[in-house]
């Protein structure tokens, strides 16, 4: 007899995500000088179902003991074996409950219990900077980070469900925000695809079940019925309305806008960039000068609207704006020095950088 169905779901869709992962570290091994002239020093894969070498790729799960983060543990513990892979785990204490120390070395002794090690629990400082929300998930990825440098990860594995996803796209929506913000988030992101979401196409119901099923352990975080939060309003009012008014399906149908989505920025972008080597230049900076980056108007001119505000927002970037800070309206005004020029004064941007018109070219400049 076969596992829980929850528990073969959450299964599957783990051993796809290890497979990438195998593929992605073979190209990129492959690649590396070291192993193109030495390649009898590459050690083979173990052979399924083997104990993993001490020198195989290492994935971590990052675990907060909820019931989405424990399911993911348990599936990574029982296929990374099975795949030649080594496993461990990281938990996060924001500091932000008390008792959270206390529950941070639960739940990793919890993951210690599954199979996994490494295991790290990593305490962090919340800053005050974006929300609380923002901020806490910038301390968070950070200290994730740190943790797959510090132990030679290869990945690390996120436990967001397609519920998850619904919720994104819903917030970026409610905010009037572009294409890129509404393709929610990715299946691999992050420095060399260090993330990986394996449960995005699987409800948060299916992998609540798969812990009931292995009679894991599960600790709900106050947090995420706190009211004062969002996300948390967005989950437990907005989405049981649209629900209730527009039937069932509703997640699901926000989870494939996000996909949708992502699959035009993804080609928006990449407009972008060819655009931009066509019409954007360097200037050498003068003596306490900032880099000016020159942009000529006519090319911008005749892009589409949706190719050449993206132009603009990575020019403003490149020159020093910082992408949190720079929203639609601010690419919109500097948009009008293109289609509406009237002789406007210089527009000021977040991160001191000013945009001004001469001519036939834009000039953004940090000052």
């Amino acid at each position: 007899m076969g596992p829980h169905p929850a528990v073969a779901a959450i299964r599957l869709a783990v051993r796809r995500v290890l497979h990438d992962v195998l593929v992605a570290h073979s190209a990129s091994s492959s690649c590396s000088p070291s192993a193109a002239s030495s390649p009898s020093t590459r050690s083979a894969p173990a052979p399924r179902g083997s104990a993993p070498r001490d020198d195989a790729p290492l994935v971590l799960a990052a675990c907060s003991g909820g019931a989405d983060s424990m399911a993911l543990a348990s599936a990574l513990a029982f296929e990374a074996p099975r795949a030649g892979l080594r496993a461990g785990g990281v938990t996060v204490d924001h500091g932000l409950q008390q008792g959270s120390d206390a529950r941070a070395a639960e739940v990793a002794d919890r993951m210690r219990a599954l199979g996994l090690a490494p295991v790290e629990a990593i305490a962090v400082s919340v800053g005050r900077g974006g929300g609380p929300e923002a901020a806490a998930r910038d301390a968070r990825y950070a200290a994730l980070d740190g943790a797959a440098e510090r132990h030679g990860a290869t990945a690390v594995l996120l436990g967001h469900t397609r519920d998850d996803q619904a919720e994104t796209v819903l917030l970026g929506l409610a905010r009037g925000s572009g294409t890129r913000s509404l393709s929610g988030m990715a299946w691999v992101s992050g420095a060399d695809g260090r993330y990986r979401r394996p449960f995005l196409q699987l409800d948060r119901h299916t992998v609540r079940e798969a812990c009931l099923a292995q009679s894991l352990p599960v600790w709900d975080d106050p947090h995420n019925v706190d009211p004062s939060y969002t996300r948390s309003r967005v989950r437990h009012e907005a989405l049981p309305i649209l629900e209730k008014a527009l039937g069932k399906g509703v997640v699901e149908a926000l989870a494939r806008t996000a996909q949708l989505s992502r699959d035009d920025a993804d080609a928006l972008d990449a407009w972008a960039a060819r655009a931009e080597a066509d019409v954007m230049t360097t200037a050498p900076a003068a003596a306490g000068d900032a880099q000016a980056v020159h942009l000529d108007t006519v090319g911008l001119h005749g892009l589409p609207t949706a190719v050449r505000r993206r132009v603009l927002r990575r020019a403003a970037i490149a020159a020093g704006a910082p992408a949190g800070s720079l929203f639609a309206r601010h690419i919109e005004e500097v948009d009008r020095l293109i289609t509406g020029w009237r002789g406007q004064r210089a527009i000021n941007l977040p991160g001191r950088v000013e945009v001004r018109r001469e001519g036939g070219r834009l000039v953004i400049r940090q000052g």
